[in-house]
């Protein structure tokens, strides 16, 4: 038997912008959530140090793992001890661990629709059933303790994400405390995914640990730290899944590249730089949000956390790939289909990404509105 596994249709989106780039046409980047601010200056230093000085090979930072263990501590509030930290090469393989240490074959396992797009390939590629509950607008998009009480028969998991992607919202801290409260009374295992912590603009984003020890948290350097491409991750296992956990990471993945230890760990210090990055986002989000009605797009999630808008186009068409082809080819401007998060109603949906830098904001708004106000001329 062989998974079958849906496309990643936003590749296909980057792919064209690239060509388009390459042909020398002007392509502001608002497909991928990645941060395009780049490593913290300490984080490429310290790299650049290493790269002088050391020959680089397989290895596990037990530095990086204090640290790390003294970094949720600080933003959480959760106390972990480092060996329940297990190093991974991104989030991925950390959600591909974290899935397989509590879920065998036929398990089903439920997440929102709309998720993100791994969630479900993943649970695929494992042979594990995702069961996706439709979430709109009037639960911020997110599961909730009543959808999860009331699915029979429970589902053996679930995977929560707060902000999630990609609609940036943020489960609130009863909300929280009630999906671990049912969670343990059906005996349904929890897999947060919490690598968008760090960005919020209200409030933080609560950790789940702080509600269920036992969970199982995927963490990455890619989007707070901004280091997508150093392929750094961890995942915080409960004491007693420790060596299944390294057995996995060891067998399946080996180690993390040993350069972006040695870069994340600087990476840790630079808080204010870091935070400087967040009001960026910040004051991007403010200028889509205030540009979005000149769009006529006046249904989205509300984006407390992460640097995406999810947009309701429906009004326009019933083909989010097609419309955010047709949007490259003609501003210049490359967003996500709706699709990608969600198969059933992803149709009429596109996702923005405004972690790109504010003047591009600003140049792509420019680009936008005229092209949107076109489109619905014609509707």
């Amino acid at each position: 038997m062989i998974a079958h596994l849906d496309p990643f249709h936003a590749i296909a989106i980057s792919a064209l912008a690239q060509r388009m780039t390459a042909q020398g046409r002007s392509v502001i980047r608002m497909e991928f959530g990645q941060p395009s601010t780049g490593a913290p200056a300490a984080a490429l230093a310290a790299a650049r140090d290493v790269l002088d000085g050391e020959d680089l090979g397989y290895w596990e930072s037990p530095a990086l793992l204090e640290r790390l263990a003294r970094y949720m501590a600080e933003t959480t509030g959760v106390a972990v001890a480092p060996d329940q930290i297990v190093l991974t090469c991104g989030a991925s393989p950390a959600l591909v661990i974290a899935l397989s240490l509590r879920f065998g074959p036929g398990a089903r396992v439920a997440l929102a629709r709309p998720g993100y797009v791994a969630y479900r390939n993943t649970l695929r590629a494992l042979f594990i059933e995702p069961v996706e509950l439709p979430c709109g607008p009037e639960v911020g998009y997110q599961i909730t303790a009543a959808a999860l009480a009331a699915l029979d028969p429970a589902p053996d998991g679930v995977i929560i994400a707060s902000p999630a992607n990609p609609t940036g919202t943020v489960i609130v801290p009863d909300e929280m405390a009630a999906i671990a409260k049912v969670c343990a009374q059906r005996g349904i295992r929890i897999v947060s995914d919490e690598i968008y912590q760090g960005i919020t603009y209200d409030a933080p984003a609560l950790s789940m640990l702080a509600f269920d020890p036992d969970a199982i948290v995927v963490n990455s350097f890619s989007k707070y730290f901004s280091m997508p491409g150093w392929r750094l991750g961890w995942v915080t296992v409960p004491p007693d899944l420790v060596d299944a956990a390294r057995a996995r990471m060891g067998n399946l993945f080996l180690t993390p590249p040993s350069l972006s230890q040695h870069a994340g760990l600087a990476a840790l210090e630079c808080g204010e730089e870091l935070d400087g990055h967040v009001r960026t986002y910040a004051r991007n989000r403010d200028l889509l949000l205030g540009a979005l009605p000149a769009m006529g797009l006046a249904r989205i999630a509300p984006p407390d956390g992460a640097f995406y808008v999810y947009a309701d186009v429906g009004h326009l068409t019933d083909d989010s790939m097609a419309l955010c082809i047709r949007l490259l080819e003609e501003t210049g401007v490359a967003t996500a289909p709706g699709i990608d998060f969600d198969p059933i109603d992803g149709h009429r949906f596109m996702r923005f990404s405004f972690a790109v830098s504010t003047p591009l904001v600003e140049e792509a708004i420019l680009r936008l509105i005229p092209w949107f106000q076109a489109q619905g001329a014609l509707c």
